[in-house]
């Protein structure tokens, strides 16, 4: 049984319920003192480094605007999400453009706006930046393996190998850009903090090699994110993560520490979100079936995507929750025509033996990658609505 104290007050727990009666479901709901609690806690935990909200993690407005009220950076993945945090009155020099895959027109689109932060991890990438974004400061994404011990892995899409980094970085002088730094990023839902320390020996390799060898001297490592939201799967909390990343870099870099980026964003509005969904249907496959299917008015394609492969564990929880209730395995899945749409079956949720259609389900720590990833219509639902408490 999911124990919900282990997630959110009693206190809050009474507040969302409050906002949250009347609202038809599926919705998500996100309470904004959370996020600011998470991020004075990151801010706090990680003193000498700059903040770069991953934007893609939850863009709403009032997300953005909270974050800017902060006085954090932000991290673009588009040029929609550029359009979006400028029309906010955020300057673009406190944007990165982060995406290491991109085109021409968005490169020289982002410069007219302001924008002189970039990331690549290729040459061809590199050559659109020398040419649309002149003089702009560079850094070069490099391969982090981390698919055994991050939740969502992030190790073969972006990012080179540290020998191709070295020659971008290079080329980025030869072609009249600034070599800014390096990047990695060791995968989302990172568990294992040791990921790190591999990461940032591979940064420091290339921060000596260049100095020595080119005389280019790196200023910048931008550590991306990683770290936790609360899903039903232990992680050690935010402090024992900054405690060894900061060991981990003065053991490298001494007294002399680079500038330090963080692009979080599961870890800052992860938690911040509960999706309000009903039971649509219960039933067993055949008279001795062992488990229930408990088919939910939302699934992969209304926020929960990130259940592919049962990746991501959130905790759930229904209205009938009680300590003495007798609960049963269930095969949870969502309501759409499409067989992929089963949200878990491998990993078995106990959920109350009296839950019935039209019961409320809830799946906590779900600000993160849910109501941005979902889709606009598939099956004619529409997108996932997200409502905001103060």
């Amino acid at each position: 049984m999911i124990k919900k104290d282990e997630y959110i007050s009693e206190a809050e727990w009474q507040r969302f319920l409050a906002f949250s009666q009347e609202l038809e479901t599926p919705c998500i709901v996100v309470n904004l003192r959370t996020i600011k609690k998470n991020y004075i806690k990151l801010q706090n935990s990680f003193p000498f480094a700059a903040i770069y909200y991953a934007v893609k993690a939850n863009p709403a407005n009032e997300v953005i605007s909270l974050v800017n009220q902060l006085g954090g950076n932000f991290d673009i993945a588009s040029r929609y999400e550029l359009d979006q945090v400028l029309a906010l009155g955020i300057s673009p020099d406190r944007i990165s453009y982060g995406n290491t895959i991109k085109k021409a027109k968005d490169i020289a689109y982002f410069y007219e706006k302001g924008v002189r932060m970039f990331a690549t991890d290729s040459k061809e990438d590199l050559k659109n930046i020398a040419k649309y974004a002149p003089g702009s400061r560079i850094y070069v994404r490099i391969l982090v393996e981390n698919s055994a011990t991050a939740d969502w892995p992030l190790s073969r899409k972006f990012g080179c190998h540290p020998d191709m980094a070295y020659d971008l970085l290079v080329q980025s002088r030869d072609s009249g850009l600034t070599p800014y730094g390096i990047s990695f990023h060791v995968g989302s839902q990172q568990r294992d903090i040791g990921q790190w320390n591999d990461a940032i020996a591979k940064t420091k390799y290339l921060f000596t090699a260049l100095e020595e060898e080119e005389n280019i001297r790196l200023s910048m490592i931008n550590m991306g994110g990683g770290f936790p939201a609360s899903y039903v799967q232990p992680t050690n909390d935010l402090s024992e993560y900054a405690s060894e990343i900061t060991r981990y870099l003065h053991d490298d870099f001494g007294d002399n520490v680079p500038q330090i980026i963080l692009e979080p964003g599961r870890s800052l509005v992860g938690d911040s979100g509960i999706l309000v969904s009903e039971v649509v249907l219960i039933s067993r496959k055949n008279n001795t079936a062992l488990y229930r299917w408990v088919y939910l008015d939302t699934g992969k394609f209304n926020g929960l995507i990130e259940t592919l492969g049962e990746s991501i564990k959130y905790p759930v929880l229904t209205e009938k929750d009680d300590p003495s209730a007798k609960e049963g395995e269930v095969i949870l899945a969502g309501p759409t025509c499409d067989s992929m749409d089963i949200i878990y079956e491998d990993f078995k949720y106990k959920l109350p033996l009296d839950l019935k259609i039209g019961d409320r389900v809830y799946v906590l720590s779900a600000g993160a990658y849910t109501a941005s990833y979902a889709s606009v219509c598939f099956n004619g639902f529409p997108p996932l609505k997200t409502y905001f408490m103060d």
